[in-house]
């Protein structure tokens, strides 16, 4: 099996696949609270598993390599279940942005940040934003099950997507960690499935942050009680899918065209990041 992960390469493979233009994962996940059945690490564990198995679909078209996940997020709203940890939105974006420098100073061009918690994404848009412009690569930022909705919302019976603690995420942990799954009354942790994150919308199309326990007393938004491993692998295989193709598909990469009127050139300026 091909190695994809960064921390089990030596240094020189790294320079090797920096020249050959491979692209890089970089999870981001959080830990948190995950209701009284699931570990706090399930945003993590799932996303850099997904991120592994996108990694090695997509090696057979194009070098793929996966950093280290970044398990500190962003998870304010969690903090009231007890058992989080939380950043600030400063130290997270300072954290994402150094590790993108580091990567691209090592030659890598192509970077996908991928994450596998709500709670990052806003900040993750905002990264790019700044960093795109200045260093001298491509960016990417994904979440996955926005990336697979389609495909998560054919297996899910419950709901349209994910949740929390929910009928997916409680599946994939029973296909990865089922040691670690409280199973023994999953039915009487359902709590309402949501669309999205509508209890931070105010008016029509508006904002308003909230704790989760504006949502939900414990800790879960959807029914584990639909949870099993076989669905959970399947869960995991089509979002691994969907980020090989997005990782495979050559405008994902495409530089930016430059459709002036005039045509003008010029040099472009790349303050120091």
């Amino acid at each position: 099996m091909i190695e994809v992960e960064w921390q089990n390469l030596k240094a020189q493979d790294l320079r090797r696949l920096a020249d050959e233009n491979a692209v890089v994962i970089l999870p981001v996940a959080s830990i948190e609270q995950h209701g009284p059945h699931l570990p706090t690490m399930t945003d993590t564990r799932l996303g850099y598993e997904v991120a592994i198995r996108a990694a090695r679909k997509a090696s057979d078209t194009r070098p793929v390599v996966v950093t280290p996940v970044v398990w500190s997020g962003l998870s304010e709203h969690h903090m009231p279940f007890g058992g989080t940890l939380t950043i600030s939105h400063a130290t997270f974006r300072a954290l994402i942005k150094d590790l993108i420098v580091s990567i691209t100073r090592h030659g890598f061009r192509d970077i996908l940040i991928s994450n596998s918690h709500g709670g990052n994404i806003i900040a993750m848009h905002q990264i790019c934003d700044e960093l795109a412009p200045v260093v001298d690569a491509t960016l990417v930022a994904t979440t996955y099950p926005a990336e697979a909705a389609e495909e998560l919302r054919g297996i899910l019976e419950d709901q349209d997507g994910m949740q929390h603690a929910c009928e997916a995420e409680t599946a994939m942990m029973m296909a990865l960690e089922g040691d670690l799954v409280d199973s023994s009354d999953l039915a009487a942790l359902a709590s309402k499935a949501v669309d999205g994150p509508s209890f931070l919308r105010a008016g029509k199309a508006s904002y308003r942050w909230r704790p989760f326990t504006h949502l939900t007393g414990n800790g879960v938004a959807g029914n584990p009680a639909r949870a099993t491993a076989y669905k959970g692998e399947r869960l995991i295989e089509v979002s691994a899918d969907a980020l090989a193709a997005m990782i495979t598909d050559p405008d994902t990469w495409a530089a930016p065209e430059d459709l002036r009127a005039d045509g003008a050139g010029g040099v472009a300026f790349r303050p120091d990041p």
